[in-house]
């Protein structure tokens, strides 16, 4: 007998198609692969909340290192006013390392101002209190800020019981077939939902999806022999160590032998 039943039968179906309560049990086994394999994280703010907004918005669609470039160029205009005040072609110069600098700046500075004439002002600490759906509610009303940004600044600064679905987290529980295949956003809602309101147990979850996204599970070729979720893995079980890349439709079985290097 396995985590899922009696698999004996021939073609079991995917772990996408299973009942949630299967797919939750899978998505803790997942936790607890990844923690002995990663570690534990302890959930402790990495920066302020206004530093990770503003990061989280020039992450998009950037890495890393170049995110963080960005910001730190961004901070050379001086405070948030002076940030606001500049012209939108200096904000854009300053955050150049972040893809799509022209659009992120606007948005930039009409976050700022959103922030700056609020009652709080750039003092973000109401959000510790509100109900949950009202501080996602009133941080994606902000320009530029999705969930999956409001969501970082929730669980990360105020221990908030939200999960961020960032790409790594959203190619990894696709694979895996946590999730069936679907945009980001409705994979908020759809991991959410299959996880306790556990903050720590949430953050560490996230982080430790990272990893496995950048070092293991990446967009191309993902390293599926070095993978220790392959035994449960949808993508796995279908394409063994030829699973395509994420940004691709998914292959039919049958043609997984007439792929290229190239692919």
């Amino acid at each position: 007998m396995t985590l899922f039943g009696d698999l004996s039968a021939a073609d079991p179906p995917l772990n996408a198609a299973r009942p949630a309560q299967e797919r939750a049990a899978l998505l803790a086994w997942v936790k607890d692969l990844f923690h002995e394999a990663y570690g534990a994280r302890d959930l402790t703010p990495r920066r302020g909340a206004m530093h990770e907004l503003i990061s989280t918005i020039l992450s998009q669609r950037t890495t890393h290192d170049d995110e963080e470039a960005a910001y730190q160029e961004l901070r050379t205009l001086g405070d948030w006013d002076d940030i606001i005040a500049v012209p939108t072609e200096t904000v854009a110069h300053a955050i150049r390392r972040s893809n799509y600098p022209e659009s992120k700046a606007p948005r930039i500075q009409d976050t700022l101002r959103r922030i700056r004439d609020a009652p709080g002002g750039y003092d973000l600490d109401f959000l510790r209190e509100l109900p949950v759906g009202e501080a996602l509610k009133w941080l994606t009303d902000l320009p530029g800020v999705g969930v999956k940004t409001a969501s970082l600044v929730l669980l990360f600064n105020y221990a908030r019981p939200v999960f961020p679905v960032d790409t790594h987290v959203h190619r990894v529980s696709t694979r895996v077939g946590v999730i069936p295949r679907m945009g980001e956003q409705a994979a908020h809602r759809a991991l959410l939902a299959l996880l306790p309101p556990d903050p720590p147990y949430l953050y560490e979850l996230h982080i430790n999806f990272l990893a496995h996204g950048r070092k293991v599970c990446t967009w191309t070729r993902p390293k599926c022999g070095q993978c220790l979720l392959r035994e449960r893995c949808d993508a796995y079980a279908q394409y063994g160590d030829r699973v395509p890349s994420f940004s691709e439709k998914p292959a039919k079985k049958e043609s997984v032998g007439t792929h290229t290097d190239s692919d």
